[in-house]
């Protein structure tokens, strides 16, 4: 875990670099040098227009910046990894725009309306989901604040996918492009840079597993960007380090796991049983739990325990240990994962049959391996009270969605738009 790789420092021999800084003044030069020299070629005036929203938000990002990190702007490892993400994506799809003979400058303004509404989606998605325990105690100024830090990780796969699509649907309308032909051709670039994504989820210590014993379980800090670390805090919150992981089901606070040989093993708890009070208090929801457990680990307490239809114990005290428990790297899961299918897709590509067949193979395979790596993973509750995650529930309707669109894809004539010998279509 290395969530903040550097800082760059907010002034430069005293000169400030963000807001109204030495940033903002070489993008405008510079965007005014290069809309000067592409205004002397044929399509220039429609290549600054169209960049003109890219550069008003880049210059509005600029100027915000110091409002959010005043003491300097962090380079984080996750923020790095999407940038590495967008870049291995970008170069994929343009090697596919070239083999299709396509015009590639529009795959950069393709890109970045992508990527950008991917951000807002996947963050969205994060909030909304992580509402309760990450941003509700704030005040609603800082809670804004917290909400757009995506640079310190928190976001939703799915999430961003739904940004995405908005925007590449958006984009295909305007520009008159076969949909299901650029979806095929863009399809791995979209996983080559979920792989990179997951590489930053690690760094971050997000989208992590349950304790483990596997030889190559790892283990994370104590100390995070803020407070615990994610995986460090979900043991404490959850009780691991008493030996127990407490979760909620069917309204009820019930031992998910217990650790052999801990202090929960030894007073007699089993999985399953349901937990009545902790110090003297009665549990009616996990968080109460989590509040219980944060007190008992900082003081150094010991926990009387009483499960239901069993008599009181007693857990011993626990120091806290300057690492966390071994936990499935479900990060690097994910990301072998997204590399994997990266390859299928596009060793694929060359061999469909139909336009489309590329991304219904996409949203075939990576439903079910997220469905199975989220039954490793602990950061995500319940939804609707499913006894599944959010993302467990958005993989069985987005399989469902690719069994529909295998039925209409089968349907169709055997036809390919992008084939390289025969490919005339170059949009302006």
């Amino acid at each position: 875990m290395c969530s903040t790789l550097f800082h760059v420092p907010s002034h430069l021999f005293g000169v400030p670099l963000f807001g109204f800084g030495l940033l903002l003044a070489i993008l405008v030069v510079g965007a005014a040098i290069w809309a000067a020299w592409a205004l002397k070629r044929d399509g220039g005036k429609q290549d600054v227009l169209t960049s003109l929203p890219v550069l008003a938000i880049l210059a509005g990002g600029i100027v915000f910046l110091p409002r959010v990190f005043p003491d300097g702007f962090p380079i984080r490892g996750y923020g790095l990894m999407l940038i590495a993400a967008g870049a291995s994506g970008l170069g994929l799809a343009y090697v596919r725009m070239r083999q299709a003979g396509l015009n590639p400058d529009l795959l950069f303004s393709l890109a970045f309306w992508m990527f950008l509404l991917g951000i807002v989606g996947g963050r969205v998605f994060y909030v909304v989901e992580y509402w309760e325990s990450n941003f509700s105690h704030l005040e609603r100024g800082q809670a804004l604040i917290e909400a757009v830090k995506y640079v310190n990780g928190g976001l939703v796969v799915y999430g961003a996918l739904v940004g995405a699509t908005v925007a590449f649907l958006i984009f295909v309308r305007r520009h008159h492009l076969p949909t299901l032909a650029m979806a095929d051709l863009i399809a791995p670039s979209l996983v080559v840079g979920l792989a990179f994504g997951r590489i930053g989820c690690l760094l971050n210590g997000c989208c992590f597993g349950g304790v483990a014993d596997v030889p190559w379980a790892v283990t994370f800090p104590k100390e995070g960007s803020v407070g615990y670390s994610p995986p460090y805090k979900a043991q404490v919150d959850g009780g691991d380090f008493f030996g127990m992981h407490l979760a909620e089901k069917d309204g009820q606070v019930q031992v998910a796991l217990v650790l052999p040989g801990s202090p929960a093993a030894k007073a007699g708890a089993e999985v399953g049983d349901v937990v009545e009070s902790l110090a003297g208090h009665q549990v009616t929801s996990a968080t109460m739990a989590a509040s219980i457990f944060e007190a008992a680990l900082a003081e150094g307490h010991t926990l009387p325990v009483r499960f239901q239809d069993k008599p009181e114990v007693v857990l011993s005290a626990v120091t806290l240990p300057p690492r966390s428990l071994p936990v499935h790297p479900t990060q690097i899961y994910s990301a072998v994962n997204a590399g994997l299918l990266a390859w299928l897709l596009w060793s694929y590509y060359p061999y469909r049959r139909r336009d489309g067949e590329v991304f219904a193979l996409l949203i075939t395979v990576y439903p079910v391996a997220r469905f199975l790596l989220e039954r490793i993973r602990i950061d995500e509750s319940s939804f609707f009270g499913t006894g599944l995650s959010i993302s467990q529930n958005v993989s069985l309707v987005l399989l469902a969605a690719a069994l529909l669109l295998w039925g209409y894809l089968s349907r169709q004539p055997r036809e390919r738009q992008f084939d390289p010998p025969k490919a005339e279509f170059s949009p302006a």
